[in-house]
């Protein structure tokens, strides 16, 4: 008996040990994001300040190399508010005619600019670590909408007897709690056009939804065919089977 209770304690052990060993982060809070759901859209409010917080402050150091400014117009800005965010940036084109290469306004066909030329350009700007690019990183992390805001809301201070490095920051929600990204939001950073207050909360959630849709933009259109196709199914399913008893109503079984 006394042996089947030590083996139980230390089933126990391990199963709780090897996170805490590890340093694994706990698992992000469910944001109740509303795409997150089957038939969930995004918030198009959410998405354009989403928008805001990552020009005002997470572009600085991450690109979104696969979003062209044209894209803006499926969070409902107009065209004439797209145009007037790409001209805003300068782009280099060419060459000319005299083979020179040349800075220009951005169109809506451009590329969001990147904040460095290159990657070496990238670490030499942030102490040797690479922002990564967040064009899709909502489908790079595991549970990926929950776990970005998760992180930008996540930064403690250490425990104690936890050393942090210099250039490093203790964050809860990051594997390991060490990341060379410091805490980028602070309340009342942004200022919404639409009156909303921009709490960290606030600001990560908007921020959130609007990297979920960049990583796939397809989402509603997708929900709304997955309908449709559920709907057809259940007619034609209905007509089979209506067909099949008018077909065999006078054969006897």
């Amino acid at each position: 008996m006394r042996f089947l209770k030590a083996l139980a304690v230390a089933a126990s052990l391990a199963a709780a040990t090897p996170a805490l060993a590890a340093g694994e982060a706990p698992p992000a809070p469910n944001a109740g994001f509303s795409f997150n759901s089957l038939l969930g859209t995004f918030d198009r409010a959410a998405q354009q300040r989403g928008f805001q917080v990552y020009k005002e402050v997470c572009s600085a150091c991450h690109s979104m190399r696969l979003l062209s400014y044209r894209n803006l117009l499926d969070i409902g800005l107009s065209e004439g508010e797209a145009r007037a965010i790409a001209a805003s940036f300068t782009v280099v084109d060419g060459p000319n005619d005299e083979g020179q290469m040349f800075e220009r306004p951005a169109r809506l066909s451009d590329r969001f600019k990147r904040p460095f030329a290159n990657d070496q350009a990238a670490r030499a700007g942030n102490n040797g670590a690479l922002p990564p690019d967040l064009s899709v990183i909502t489908k790079a992390r595991h549970d990926g909408a929950n776990y970005v805001r998760a992180l930008l809301i996540g930064y403690r201070d250490a425990p104690a007897g936890f050393a942090v490095p210099e250039g490093m920051h203790y964050n809860e929600y990051f594997p390991g709690h060490l990341i060379a990204m410091p805490n980028v939001l602070n309340d009342g950073q942004v200022e919404f056009a639409d009156g909303t207050r921009g709490t960290v909360d606030q600001m990560a959630r908007d921020v959130t939804t609007f990297l979920a849709w960049a990583a796939e933009p397809e989402t509603e259109r997708r929900k709304q065919m997955g309908v449709k196709i559920l709907l057809f199914l259940a007619i034609l399913g209905g007509l089979a089977y209506a067909t099949k008893r008018k077909v065999w109503a006078d054969v006897k079984h």
